[in-house]
């Protein structure tokens, strides 16, 4: 840890230095944040429990009693920030500029190491600009909740950074956005539910997005489609024989979110229609739709999730706010069978309901949040592939959160 402390602060230092060239300027910036939380059971959830996603199922003892049904608590500094953003000189008419961010929440099962959030360049000709480097997935966008639980509404809200190549061009108060997408930190999840990037690795053809947007007057409204196609497996294994199979899975996803804001009010909302949106943190995945019986090649159906969040706060120095959530597993008829792939695909149904109370003065949050989720646990019914005789587990979850920006 002091190791990658003291290399950050000299690669800090060196950029500092080197802005002190002609024609450049730097801003650095960085938070110290403190989350203390509570849940009622288990939970599917990252980071510890830090990332919370929805309650887990029952899972009985030998006496029958629910293995789950165990509270938990904990206290971090984990996602403490630091960032810098340079303004560079001109290259011939474009203005340019880079950001390069990191945490300290580490990756799999390893906290307290360094982790890099954002790290891109940008060049802006005025109307268009170009965007390379790893920042949020464009289905996260502009508009996404003001709460204090990390997960940032998700899964009802997609969450992601991801490497990409973005364009924005801008007229007046209309945007549009196009990206081609890879996969780094967030993954897709495949055979045997393993996450990987190696599924768009193999594919040869990154995520696409598509969107357009209006902004004024405090408002902003817009859409998107966004295109996943990646390769599950490449050999299959049929007895003792191993084959060498194509297969891939293609799937379309759309989203529709508005947002008001001004001095006193954020008033959000986003609605998605997701395929295979795994690698956003959503519930969803893909299951068989047919098999060749000689080669075990597989083709492959995804699994249709919508999914609804509601946000609205109020205030400038004490500001209470409210979240609402939606998801529902619309199924797929094309399921053959009950082997499936993914997050949550027992899932027919989470609904989620949050209140917080936060105090914001100059470089302060304080807040408290409670949060109650219910998922309603099921079995698929391959003749419509959907989730059925289903029961439902809620979790409650009180999180308290201080923060110290600068």
């Amino acid at each position: 840890m002091k190791r990658h402390l003291l290399l950050l602060a000299y690669l800090l230092t060196t950029a500092c230095g080197f802005a002190q060239l002609k024609d450049f300027s730097y801003k650095f910036y960085g938070q110290i944040r403190t989350d203390l939380y509570y849940n009622s059971r288990a939970n599917e959830e990252t980071v510890d429990g830090l990332f919370y996603m929805y309650p887990k199922d029952k899972v009985y003892d030998a006496d029958g009693k629910d293995l789950n049904a165990t509270a938990n608590g904990s206290f971090y500094t984990l996602y403490t920030r630091l960032g810098l953003d340079v303004a560079g000189p001109k290259l011939g008419n474009a203005k340019t500029s880079a950001k390069v961010e990191v945490d300290f929440r580490g990756s799999g099962t390893s906290y307290s190491t360094v982790r890099l959030r954002h790290a891109y360049l940008n060049l802006d000709w005025g109307k268009s600009a170009l965007l390379m480097g790893q920042t949020w997935h464009p289905l996260f966008g502009e508009v996404s909740p003001q709460i204090l639980n990390l997960s940032v509404g998700a899964p009802f809200q997609p969450f992601s950074r991801a490497p990409q190549i973005r364009y924005r061009y801008t007229n007046k108060a209309f945007q549009l956005t196009g990206a081609a997408i890879w996969q780094s930190q967030y993954t897709s999840v495949g055979p045997d539910n393993v996450k990987s990037a190696n599924y768009i690795k193999n594919s040869c053809v990154p995520e696409f997005y598509v969107g357009a947007d209006y902004k004024a007057n405090g408002w902003i409204a817009g859409a998107g489609i966004e295109l996943l196609s990646i390769k599950p497996r490449t050999q299959s294994k049929v007895g003792d024989k191993v084959y060498k199979v194509d297969e891939r899975i293609t799937t379309l996803s759309y989203e529709a979110h508005v947002k008001y804001s001004n001095e006193n009010w954020f008033v959000a909302a986003k609605s998605v229609l997701g395929s295979n949106l795994t690698q956003t943190s959503m519930l969803g995945g893909f299951g068989i739709k047919s098999v060749n019986e000689r080669t075990g090649e597989q083709k492959y159906a995804p699994i249709r999730v919508s999914s609804t969040w509601v946000n609205a706060v109020y205030g400038k120095k004490w500001k209470p706010g409210v979240f609402l959530g939606y998801i529902k597993n619309l199924g797929n008829d094309d399921l053959i069978s009950d082997k499936l792939y993914g997050t949550g695909t027992n899932i027919d149904r989470v609904v989620t309901a949050g209140a917080e109370l936060t105090y914001n003065v100059k470089h302060w949050k304080f807040g408290v949040e409670y949060t109650y989720t219910a998922a309603g646990y099921g079995s698929l019914d391959k003749s419509e592939g959907k989730i059925v005789d289903t029961h439902t587990i809620g979790n409650n979850r009180v999180v308290g959160v201080a923060m110290f920006m600068f």
